[in-house]
């Protein structure tokens, strides 16, 4: 039979959905920043684009055949989508940690939150922010906390040596500077 004729079924939509794994530790250490912007999305979602497409569905649902309806397809499919990113968003809300990296501003340790400079052996110097697994984006220099670059960089301060295994056995890197957002102004 061809795949154009089999049901979908809700447990095709949860495949994203084991990603939810908290990460080693059993945590999911996100900043303050990251799980507002993630609580964004989801109440988007749920008050703004959601109730749109139902209505929409209603809409090309009340206008007979639905079998070739581009609108209720189309319309339930993303219906599909939207429920399937709420509850992975739901789910990792529920789990996360949040934490403010402006405690250690001054530091020269490195952890959660941390922008680090490194160089590496062959003298090249990179600039990385550490963030939460939800929220860390490799095109503006973040990266993951559970990254193996990361991982290598955490608990080490300015100046210290930090081996990074590779694919090629490992690599040495020194950390040249370390710094923390400020803490925002005190309300009055």
């Amino acid at each position: 039979m061809s795949k154009a004729f089999t049901r979908e079924t809700d447990s095709d939509d949860d495949d994203d959905l084991s990603s939810v794994a908290p990460a080693p530790g059993g945590k999911n250490y996100i900043t303050k920043h990251g799980y507002d912007r993630l609580r964004s999305e989801l109440f988007s979602l749920i008050d703004d684009e959601r109730p749109k497409i139902v209505e929409i569905v209603h809409w090309a649902a009340s206008n007979g055949d639905r079998s070739e309806n581009g609108d209720y397809l189309y319309g339930k499919k993303r219906l599909r989508e939207i429920d399937r990113r709420i509850r992975f968003l739901t789910q990792r809300l529920e789990i996360a940690e949040v934490v403010d990296p402006s405690l250690h501003h001054g530091g020269d340790h490195v952890f959660f939150g941390a922008t680090v400079t490194y160089a590496d052996e062959a003298g090249s110097t990179t600039t990385v922010t550490i963030l939460g697994v939800d929220e860390a984006d490799s095109a503006q220099g973040q990266i993951s906390w559970i990254s193996p670059v990361a991982r290598a960089l955490l608990k080490a301060r300015v100046g210290d040596i930090v081996r990074l295994v590779v694919p090629g056995g490992t690599q040495e890197l020194e950390i040249l500077e370390v710094s923390y957002p400020a803490a925002p102004p005190a309300l009055a």
